[in-house]
């Protein structure tokens, strides 16, 4: 119960410059509904991210606040002035907001405080304030549906770049597909006219039969054919040449890089003569470079359409457009993903390494959600190294959490701005290159959807953003991110 030692009277909340133009009647029904508290100095008047429950207005003595930023308790004010206020400030919104404390206050010296229940203070602001009231929720849902607009246009803009970069990407197998599908319809039109001269009857059945034989060793040789490089294929391909001059194969120059791509060398072509004969060795030496070249083609095909696959899927894991928001997922195969959307914008002088721990078990997660996170700090890391340096991506278990590194070798972020990188709008881009979102955003996808933390440690030439996600993790109350 509330004694009359624990209240203010009237006539002392009017010196409170927040209470100075109320009068007699909302004086008092203040002075009935509030309270004096003390705190002694050094302790916690109320923490961040607890259930908002008073308004606090210093009476005497000093207080700070604080706000939670990377994972550390940064003070952003100090002060003795009688009269300021804090905590349960956005009462008045009643459940339209999650009512938590925004930022943690604490007793610097012995203070104390008028303290109005949250439910008071949004009651008296209500109704002798209605006019003021609708303006307040105007400005504040204003400002909130202005931050996710520009929010969601920063990701569609971040897409559309990373799409550009995978059409890009998309583009060059299938065009290689395309050549090579042209070719192989000139190859295999070709082998059909080297069939006929076969079939007319100038080979009998058992050479035939052993150049098929050798065919087929042919394929099978392309497929184990060794890379060389570039000076030992220019002199294999000499000695092929020269092998099918000496045995009278024309433009033998046009047709030996075809075998040697393929495996075949001099001494393997020894075996086509006593097979078929002299008179019909050009012919078969011919069948035999139709049928490398084919293969080859086959093989180039079925690279250029794997790869094709692949980017579809990362792209595919990396949209989740085909899976549930909430789920279980392996952090890396998401981290790969948003490799191969950014691999058209990582500058040739740029090296990515991995250091994963692929022990780790997989988290449940909004896995489309983690990607934006991922797009956001290696964008960000991309943009602070410029054209050289490494980016480094590490994973590895931290208790009961996952930790995801995302470290570059740019020149650092300055102390003086640090506090303020995950604050929304704030950016050091210049005017019109950044909304000052992407950081903002990743804090609320790990901290408040995902229960998780987003730390920093930045000095000249290094930088590491660390996230940590719970192993273990109940989905969030209708998966909000909070406001």
């Amino acid at each position: 119960m509330t004694t009359a030692a624990d209240r203010l009277t009237p006539d002392e909340l009017r010196t409170l410059f927040l209470f100075a133009a109320l009068d007699d009647g909302q004086l008092a029904w203040l002075a009935e509904h509030g309270r004096v508290e003390q705190r002694a100095g050094g302790t916690v008047v109320y923490g961040e991210g607890e259930a908002a429950t008073c308004f606090f207005v210093l009476l005497r003595g000093a207080v700070s606040l604080h706000r939670q930023v990377g994972g550390d308790e940064v003070e952003v004010s100090r002060t003795d002035q009688r009269g300021v206020y804090g905590g349960a400030t956005q009462a008045y919104l009643d459940d339209q907001v999650e009512q938590v404390y925004r930022n943690s206050m604490r007793a610097v010296t012995d203070a104390e405080f008028f303290v109005l229940p949250a439910e008071d203070f949004a009651h008296a602001l209500r109704s002798w304030f209605p006019m003021a009231m609708h303006l307040l929720e105007g400005l504040f849902f204003g400002m909130r549906d202005t931050q996710k607009i520009v929010g969601e246009r920063e990701r569609l803009l971040a897409l559309g770049s990373l799409s550009a970069g995978l059409t890009h990407e998309l583009n060059n197998p299938a065009g290689a597909a395309v050549r090579a599908t042209a070719v192989l319809r000139d190859r295999v039109a070709g082998m059909r006219h080297k069939l006929a001269l076969i079939a007319d009857g100038r080979l009998d059945g058992s050479a035939l039969h052993r150049l098929v034989e050798l065919q087929e060793e042919a394929v099978a040789r392309v497929a184990t054919a060794p890379k060389l490089s570039p000076m030992a294929a220019a002199d294999a391909e000499d000695a092929v040449a020269d092998w099918l001059d000496e045995h009278e194969v024309r433009a033998g120059w046009d047709l030996a890089p075809t075998l040697v791509a393929g495996g075949l060398d001099a001494a393997w072509l020894d075996r086509v003569q006593p097979a078929v004969g002299r008179a019909d060795l050009e012919s078969a030496v011919r069948w035999l470079t139709y049928t490398v070249d084919t293969e080859l083609l086959i093989r180039e095909i079925g690279d250029a359409v794997t790869r094709i696959s692949g980017l579809v899927g990362a792209a595919k894991q990396y949209s989740q457009l085909d899976r549930a928001p909430f789920q279980v997922v392996d952090v890396h195969d998401l981290l790969d993903a948003t490799l191969v959307m950014f691999k058209a914008k990582i500058p040739a002088d740029v090296r990515v390494v991995r250091e994963y721990d692929r022990g780790l078990p997989p988290v449940p997660a909004y896995a489309a959600e983690l990607n934006q996170v991922w797009t956001n700090l290696i964008d960000n890391a991309l943009g602070a190294m410029g054209d050289r340096g490494v980016l480094t991506l590490r994973t590895a278990g931290a208790g009961d959490q996952l930790m995801v590194e995302v470290a570059d070798t740019g020149p650092g972020i300055p102390p003086e701005i640090r506090p303020r990188i995950f604050e929304p709008f704030f950016t050091t881009k210049p005017v019109g290159s950044g909304t000052g979102l992407g950081l903002d955003i990743s804090y609320r996808i790990v901290v408040r959807k995902h229960r998780g933390d987003i730390r920093v440690e930045s000095a000249p030439g290094m930088t590491i953003f660390r996230v940590l996600l719970p192993l273990a993790a109940e989905r969030p109350p209708n998966g909000r991110a909070g406001g």
